[in-house]
């Protein structure tokens, strides 16, 4: 059976009932080739299990107890870890993968028969179960759910759509459209409302009480809205504002739909609110240098044009990833980790009912590259703060399920 070959593992889920386990729930079929890859911890011995044990009690038990269950923030349950994942884990902590830290140190001197025993060890055992959902301190009620990026920008913005119409296309003379705009640009002019650079008695507070957060997740829900253009008049001339803003297309692009993302795009805005920015530039109540001068020498006629060219432009939605939603990423994971994270692949680490701190620095771990995982860092580089704690949260509550592998002949 230790011989390099293709090893068939039956994988057979056993839930937690009260009484003791329940019958078997499920099985499903894994081909593993050993060549290449350690799986002796996956059909260890009962000798093997026992051995397990006493390296568990002298090197493991102190941080991870002798159950595998963690009391301790960030340090993760073993408890029911897949087997030939959990061996590999540690052999990447003894040869000084993950830098000099407490596990790196209690791994160092174990032989790898040592590894393979702790690991079936731990694995044999029975898995944590999930924690409830984090309360909201003294009320005894379940902390509400985060929302995802776009679905909060919508809330945040419910406050704007007075001025800026509901999803930021305006109605009102003077009140600038806030579709179309790439999300870098649409954050720096809050920001510019904030500190004074851009001077509006209205703005100034209403951006001071957004967060950081607030203004992503507003940019990204305007970014996101389909673009029109502004449904206000624009009286001046707009072939004469074409000729004028020749000089624009350098940034603005030719029918002002910006390719740059500091730059806005200003096709289909409301042409008394771009009048009145143009002035702002050339009187220095938005201190901009880039602007001032291309601003100083135009007469208000020749902005009334241009607005007017602008707005009959039809705006462009700029080029922004929608994130995917927290089902949508649950779905992800589960391809790799096993439906709700309860995996079937004995080299596939399971997720469910672990600690949601342990997930979270993980996460970030591969997103930093302090873990090395070519499948793991093109999926964690592109979440949010907000979609790792909500992933971290969502496996934690999930139920484990017990796994036994058992070895079946290779087919013939």
């Amino acid at each position: 059976m230790r011989s390099v070959r293709p090893l068939v593992l039956t994988a057979l889920f056993v839930g937690s009932a009260a009484g003791g386990l329940s019958p078997v729930r499920a099985a499903e079929t894994v081909t593993i080739t050993a060549a290449g890859a350690d799986m002796r911890a996956a059909y260890a011995t009962a000798q093997d299990i026992a051995e397990g044990k006493r390296v568990a009690g002298n090197s493991c038990s102190k941080c991870h107890g002798m159950d595998g269950l963690s009391t301790g923030e960030g340090v993760p349950h073993i408890a029911g870890q897949r087997p030939a994942y959990f061996q590999l884990e540690m052999k990447v902590y003894k040869s000084g993968g993950r830098g000099d830290n407490p596990m790196s140190r209690a791994v160092k001197y174990l032989s790898d028969d040592a590894l393979m025993k702790v690991s079936a060890y731990y694995a044999s055992l029975e898995p944590a179960q999930p924690v409830p959902a984090r309360t909201v301190a003294g009320a005894g009620k379940a902390a509400p759910a985060k929302l995802d990026p776009v679905s909060a920008g919508k809330e945040t913005a419910a406050g704007c759509g007075g001025c800026h119409g509901e999803t930021g296309i305006s109605s009102m003379p003077g009140m600038p459209s806030l579709v179309g705009l790439d999300p870098k640009y649409f954050v720096a002019a809050m920001k510019a409302y904030k500190n004074g650079q851009r001077k509006d008695e209205i703005m100034k507070p209403l951006a001071a009480g957004l967060s950081e957060t607030d203004l992503n997740n507003l940019a990204l829900f305007y970014a996101l809205q389909k673009p029109a253009k502004a449904k206000t008049p624009a009286p001046g001339d707009a072939a004469a504002g074409k000729a004028a803003a020749s000089a624009c297309s350098g940034c603005h692009g030719e029918k002002g739909v910006s390719t740059n993302p500091a730059m806005p795009s200003i096709a289909g805005q409301d042409a008394q609110y771009f009048v009145a920015a143009m002035r702002a530039y050339k009187d220095g109540s938005r201190a901009d240098a880039s602007m001032k001068a291309p601003a100083a020498g135009l007469s208000d006629t020749t902005l009334r044009d241009m607005a007017a060219f602008y707005a009959s432009q039809e705006p462009q939605m700029p080029k922004v990833r929608k994130p995917l939603s927290l089902a949508e990423w649950e779905e992800r994971c589960d391809r790799c980790h096993g439906v709700n994270g309860n995996s079937t692949d004995p080299r596939s680490p399971a997720l469910a009912a672990q600690r949601a701190d342990y997930l979270e620095r993980v996460l970030r771990a591969y997103e930093k590259g302090e873990r090395k995982s070519a499948e793991m860092a093109a999926m964690s580089h592109v979440l949010t703060d907000a979609e790792i704690e909500g992933l971290a949260a969502f496996y934690a509550r999930q139920r484990a399920r017990s796994v036994v592998y058992v070895i079946l002949p290779p087919p013939k």
